[in-house]
């Protein structure tokens, strides 16, 4: 996890704006750099760096003596790459996971390059022998990037969007600024002056298609045809498979553990396969919660149950509220359910950062989106519409929970690590038959669930508890997070207020005081930038006035909590 930052073609001092690039400098501690593109007086480069892979190596933009002409700025882990390295013999200088993309390139281009690479990236290559500048994005987007393009062809790339709004450039008019798509690359021609000229913006990857890079992966053969038992096997292979690539560091690992099915199983995984690859040390795990919350509860029994060295951090609704100011100021968005689930996350991760030396986290994200976790795929009229709404949700969690777990933790310079969202096991998963996909015998995530009977990997109550909002689930049962930030959030907005937030705010005019809270306080930081989500995030099929499950009339609280 790191921060890039690049302009090309700049017309103003580039020693000003390279002060904007110091606003993500949270994404990467331990060192930065400048680098203007030589040839290019108006190019540059600039990188803040969280050394996980390659100690000696690690400063980018990355360049090898083989390429002298290639420059390579990304943010993420290509977990195949000695995979690649072995098949195509290619000679590396470096131990940087990132250089085999430099070999990728030069032999196949950029499309394949990007299409065989397993992981999570976005990056930003110059090519000066060509005179080309490519970005691209992985499939769903787990690594962020923002780009600011204007009508006379100056560019400007950043991880967040905040080193980008503060440029200063030739026009009058506002510029838009926008997430990159994510399964995308995009290729531009670079002029002689360092501005660029879009030629093409392509789709590399979708979701729902095995990947191209499957043949370079550990995880061996997989049973053929949908019986039951073969589905439950190739579901814990390619899971397994999803967390031991990811074991990939030089620095600690640990894990968040929420006490619901998807951190269980994450960090339960993990903990098997730290020992078996004989890691000097223990996993710690973090909880966070009101001490009789249903998350920290369940939490302690799967710690106790996997051996984990666990953590409790307790959470008062005082300093949720204190702290909602900066965590949107992070996140950039103003979503309702992601702002509420975002708190927590976010100071998880300070403590995380402040009292212990585990800088590579594991998190269960992902799952719900892959497996229909969500209470309101009940609801779904047909498993047609539940796999349909699936793939919905999974193209759009750059804008959500992705966005939510990157930034709370980046916040805090900790990298984060999403096995339930790996390439080959989410692409499996999704080519299932939409029949064994769906909530049954009124359980949501069955078949996730049913791939673990009967293992002792985690405890059988947690295997089948049922889906808890994690921005509920960590408050106490006897009045949930939402039920807290309404009433906070109505001593700050009245009636008259929200009166005039359609005129206000005609994209996604927020309807609820606590919506109108978020987008004022989003405003006050990021005014007229509104359109970086596209809607609010909201359950389907019902008549929903608020995201959270606990507001749902299916949804039914474990009868122990």
């Amino acid at each position: 996890m790191c921060g890039i930052w690049a302009l090309y073609g700049s017309d103003e001092c580039l020693s000003v704006q390279c002060t904007n690039a110091m606003k993500i400098a949270h994404r990467g501690p331990d060192a930065f750099r400048f680098e203007n593109v030589n040839g290019f007086t108006s190019c540059c480069f600039g990188f803040h760096r969280l050394a996980i892979v390659d100690q000696l190596h690690g400063m980018q933009p990355l360049r090898v003596k083989n390429f002298p002409y290639l420059w390579l700025c990304y943010n993420g882990e290509i977990y195949n790459h000695k995979q690649l390295r072995e098949a195509f013999e290619f000679d590396c200088q470096t131990k940087m996971d990132g250089e085999v993309m430099l070999h990728l390139y030069d032999c196949f281009g950029i499309e394949k390059m990007a299409t065989l690479l397993d992981g999570v990236f976005a990056f930003i290559l110059l090519d000066t022998a060509n005179r080309k500048v490519f970005l691209g994005r992985d499939t769903y987007g787990v690594r962020p990037m923002f780009r600011l393009l204007t009508d006379n062809n100056f560019l400007a790339v950043c991880s967040e969007a905040k080193g980008l709004t503060q440029i200063t450039h030739s026009m009058s008019e506002p510029v838009k600024i926008t997430p990159f798509p994510p399964g995308h690359f995009e290729v531009f021609d670079l002029k002689p002056s360092g501005k660029v000229k879009s030629i093409k913006l392509d789709r590399f990857h979708s979701c729902t298609d095995e990947p191209l890079h499957a043949p370079y992966d550990n995880a061996g053969e997989l049973g053929k045809g949908f019986a039951l038992e073969a589905v439950k096997a190739n579901i814990r292979i390619l899971f397994e498979n999803a967390v031991r690539k990811r074991l990939m560091a030089h620095r600690r690992i640990g894990c968040l553990l929420s006490g619901g099915l998807d951190s269980s199983l994450v960090a339960a995984t993990l903990v098997k396969l730290a020992k078996e690859q004989e890691l000097q040390y223990p996993i710690q795990t973090f909880s966070i919660g009101a001490e009789d919350s249903p998350d920290a509860i369940a939490a302690r029994k799967v710690a106790a149950h996997i051996g984990s060295t666990h953590f409790e951090v307790n959470f008062t609704p005082e300093e949720g509220i204190k702290a909602l100011e900066e965590v949107i100021v992070h996140l950039e968005s103003y979503d309702i359910t992601t702002v509420r689930a975002s708190v927590g996350m976010y100071l998880v991760s300070k403590f995380i950062r402040e009292k212990t030396n585990s800088v590579v986290i594991f998190s269960g994200e992902g799952s719900d989106e892959l497996t229909q976790g969500y209470i309101y795929f009940h609801k779904a009229p047909s498993p047609k519409a539940g796999a349909e709404d699936s793939v919905r949700l999974m193209k759009e969690l750059y804008m959500f929970d992705v966005l939510r777990a990157d930034r709370t933790t980046a916040a805090h310079g900790l990298e984060l690590r999403v096995p339930f969202l790996d390439h080959r096991f989410t692409a499996y998963y999704l080519s299932l038959p939409e029949e064994m996909r769906v909530p049954k015998d009124g359980v949501e995530k069955h078949l996730l669930r049913e791939a673990f009977r009967g293992l002792n990997l985690i405890p059988d109550e947690i295997l089948w508890r049922r889906k808890e909002a994690f921005s509920d689930g960590m408050t106490s049962t006897k009045k949930s997070w939402y039920a807290i930030l309404q009433d906070h959030v109505e001593s700050e907005i009245n009636d008259s207020q929200l009166e005039k937030a359609a005129k206000l705010y005609p994209h996604n005019t927020p309807t609820t005081k606590e919506g109108f809270y978020y987008r004022q306080v989003f405003e006050k930081h990021y005014p007229g930038r509104s359109e970086w989500i596209s809607h609010y995030w909201m359950p389907r099929w019902i008549k929903a006035t608020d995201p959270s499950a606990r507001t749902l009339s299916i949804y039914k609280p474990d009868k122990d909590e």
